[in-house]
């Protein structure tokens, strides 16, 4: 052979190994990458132990008892709002409609398909065609939900697809498909906040995902490859094409029948739509003030600044006796504290969703229909409105200055560096935006105003207060810290601390009867004047009728009538102090001043320590801090927490929880409450007390029956607005709208018919005293 010839061959032979080089090179290209990615050189791949406990942020569920043995959910906590699902609670034309959609080939291979791979490689990648889709395969998309952030850049998108590839192998071989399936469900998004299908169901059609028909379960499907493209809300022509497209490829792939799919394609779309978030549904105040209680840290005096020492005081005992209280912080999960906004806590509260949802609707019918109508009438005689005409222009302008400085507009441009003046005149510039009106759909409605007149606007809105809770539990079943979560955060009910009134006598008259007057003790009811220790003289005015003034009247008629007069007579032979000190074993936390003003409720409390306070005379005497929560479970259902009435201590006997409840029927059978009587059936067992501040700046009225006793507040965010008459006015009406529903219902175990026990051996003809013939009056 010669030499020309053998170098030919040796041409040839380099030439063929070049090709086959040039050729396998991509390959063993790829195989090293492979090995590379699975000891971690391109980042971090998920270990055994996290493919055989794959990490998904969960939402914490809230649930209210339904009344009929179980419970509702109430809402959620949640960065992602993701709730857990179980195959079986899956429909079947679900996982028909993933699989025909997203990955027909499902069950036969194992994490990665390698048709489609080649039909994106020839028909997508080179034929630049993009109709043929892609290639991933559900496990390839679960491993890119479980464990990977998508990049826009092209290289670590490379890298990030084998990632892909190598976990979704290891996902095959650790999970059975039904598995994968159900971990695909439980991650994917639906768009609108909701992640997994069990959230997505009951956004879209408030249903399970075990009831979703089969138009519905396509659609679910087909929102999935553009959540906001195929919004049925907002685009519902486009979503029901795209569904279509689900249902052509179920019966492409043998799911279902060309007949069934020519009818059920022409069905338009059909939802059952409520978002959810913590801005909607029952118990919004609720919710949110017991993620705070179960989120609280251990107290520390250093963080407590700009607080009270009572509160400090008040957070440090509850931390020690309350297990509720910073539950998250004194439990942990893997050595860590419970994180409620990603753990899938399941928290049952002791909340009667039907209660709630009358407390609710109590609060909307009265303040949109009644209350707050009548407040913006009296614009028209008011030049500050909604503040008092005695108000000097010059407070009001404090109040509103105050207003502006605290506002999100002013501290962001102040931030921005923008000038005092520009910051002023922004505020003088009209604007389009978007207000709370009780008239509005959703109540909100769009306008034009300026950022100044919005600050008015708000300080006109009244404010209010609710729970109601058991005498004997303290379980709380109804809970309101306001009227609108989305445009007024702050809860009135735990966080808002208003000075009580006449709300505070229930306690003076007990202190009273302590110390030997009985309620048939008489009193002239004279103007009372009293000089005070550092100089000067205090003397409350009185409200009552003016066939009362001067007259020798009992106590029990005092207390119905409400009377200032007698209140400041006890005080000046009950040290103040002495009250101070029997409210605060009530359970009221607050300071209060041991002054003479004590009597007529000068002191600051929230309603919620206010009507726990009150659940002492229907509870026989004992105190039980409101409970809140009846058990804590962990996502799987297993059981972490169960809690039970917490610090239950006698305050009074049980004879003198009869007495003020004897007395208290008197203030709504003839005194200051008998407007209660225009709400409850006849004879209906009911006692309660109204209370009016300075300046009618607080409404209140807690009363109860046998067994249940509720609490409300009505005001206006700055006490010096001056409100429309007292709390039988203002307050009452919710209490009184609330009990009829709650009576009314009779799947709800209080009755009209329930009476307040009598003590054993109790003599109640003392309670009969002579010539008591009070009247409804305009007491406070």
């Amino acid at each position: 052979m010669s030499i020309k010839v053998k170098k030919s061959i040796k041409i040839k032979k380099r030439l063929i190994g070049l090709i086959w080089g040039i050729a396998l090179f991509p390959f063993v290209l790829l195989f090293l990458m492979i090995i590379l990615i699975n000891f971690g050189v391109f980042g971090k791949m998920p270990t055994f132990e996290d493919l055989e406990n794959p990490q998904s942020e969960l939402a914490t569920e809230v649930y209210a008892e339904d009344g009929k043995g179980g419970y509702t959910l109430l809402g959620r906590y949640a960065l992602k709002n993701r709730s857990h699902v179980e195959y079986r609670e899956l429909s079947r034309p679900l996982v028909e409609a993933l699989i025909a959609t997203e990955d027909a080939r499902f069950v036969q291979h194992s994490g990665i398909d390698y048709r489609s791979l080649a039909r994106v490689l020839f028909k997508t990648v080179l034929g630049r065609n993009d109709k043929y889709g892609g290639g991933s395969t559900i496990t390839q998309q679960l491993a890119l939900n479980l464990y990977s952030e998508r990049s826009s850049n092209k290289i670590k998108r490379v890298i990030q697809k084998l990632q892909e590839w190598v976990t979704a192998v290891n996902l095959e071989r650790n999970y059975t498909k039904t598995e994968i399936i159900t971990m695909y469900f439980n991650t994917i998004p639906f768009g609108y906040e909701s992640y997994g299908i069990r959230t997505a169901a009951q956004t879209y059609f408030n249903k399970l995902p075990a009831e979703l028909n089969l138009e519905e379960a396509a659609l679910m499907i087909g929102i999935l490859n553009a959540p906001s493209w195929y919004n049925p809300v907002k685009h519902p022509q486009r979503a029901k094409e795209r569904r279509n497209v689900v249902l052509s490829q179920m019966v492409k792939y043998g799911y279902l029948e060309k007949k069934k799919y020519d009818s059920v394609s022409k069905l338009d779309i059909k939802l059952s739509f409520k978002l959810a978030n913590h801005n909607t549904g029952y118990g919004t105040y609720f919710r949110e003030t017991l993620r705070q209680i179960m989120k609280m840290q251990k107290p520390d005096i250093k963080n407590y600044k700009f607080k009270t020492r009572e509160e400090y005081v008040a957070d440090s005992i509850q931390w020690e006796k309350n297990p509720l209280f910073g539950w998250c912080n004194k439990n942990l999960l893997n050595g860590r504290p419970y994180n409620i906004d990603r753990d899938g806590l399941k928290i049952y509260t002791t909340v009667d969703a039907r209660m709630q949802q009358y407390a609710e609707e109590a609060v909307t019918e009265h303040l949109s229909k009644t209350l707050q109508p009548q407040f913006n009438d009296a614009k028209r005689y008011r030049k500050n409105f909604p503040f008092s005409n005695q108000i000097k222009e010059s407070e009001v302008k404090g109040i509103i200055s105050a207003a502006v400085k605290n506002s999100d507009r002013y501290r962001s441009m102040k931030k921005a560096g923008y000038s005092e003046s520009e910051i002023m005149k922004s505020f003088s510039d009209s604007i389009r935006m978007t207000v709370f009106s009780w008239t509005g759909k959703n109540c909100e409605v769009d306008t034009t105003m300026t950022p100044l007149d919005s600050i008015w606007y708000y300080k006109s809105i009244l404010r209010v207060a609710f729970m109601a809770i058991e005498p004997h539990t303290g379980r709380i079943k109804a809970y309101v810290g306001g009227h609108n979560f989305r445009y007024f955060k702050f809860d009135n009910t735990w966080q808002g601390r208003r000075q009580i009134g006449s709300t505070v006598k229930p306690f003076l008259y007990t202190l009273a009867f302590n110390e030997g007057w009985t309620p048939c003790s008489r009193i002239y009811n004279n103007t009372q004047t009293i000089r005070l220790p550092e100089g000067g003289v205090w003397s409350p005015r009185t409200s009552e009728k003016e066939e009362y003034i001067g007259k020798e009247i009992t106590l029990k008629l005092a207390l119905a009538l409400s009377s200032n007069n007698i209140s400041a007579y006890l005080i000046q032979s009950i040290p103040p102090k002495a009250l101070a000190d029997i409210c605060h074993r009530f359970g009221l936390t607050g300071y209060m001043d041991p002054t003479p003003a004590i009597c007529v409720g000068s002191s600051d409390m929230p309603l919620f320590e206010m009507t726990a306070a009150y659940n002492v005379f229907p509870g026989k005497g004992m105190y039980t801090y409101p409970m809140f929560v009846s058990h804590i479970d962990d996502k799987h259902g297993t059981r972490l927490a169960t809690f039970v009435p917490d610090r239950r201590e006698e305050v009074i006997s049980k004879e003198r929880a009869y007495t003020i409840i004897n007395l208290m029927q008197g203030v709504t059978s003839g005194g200051t409450g008998t407007r209660v009587r225009n709400y409850v059936p006849p004879g209906t067992d009911v006692g309660g007390k109204t209370g009016t501040t300075n300046d009618n700046s607080d409404g209140w009225f807690i009363g109860y029956v046998p067994k249940l006793t509720a609490g409300v507040w009505v005001g206006n965010e700055d006490r010096r607005a001056f409100l429309l008459g007292d709390g039988a006015r203002m307050s009452l009406p919710i209490w009184g709208l609330f009990m009829k529903k709650v009576l009314d219902d009779k799947t709800i175990p209080v009755r009209s018919t329930d009476k307040f026990e009598i003590p054993d051996g109790m003599d109640i003809s003392a309670f009969n005293c002579p010539e008591d013939d009070p009247e409804e009056n305009g007491a406070n």
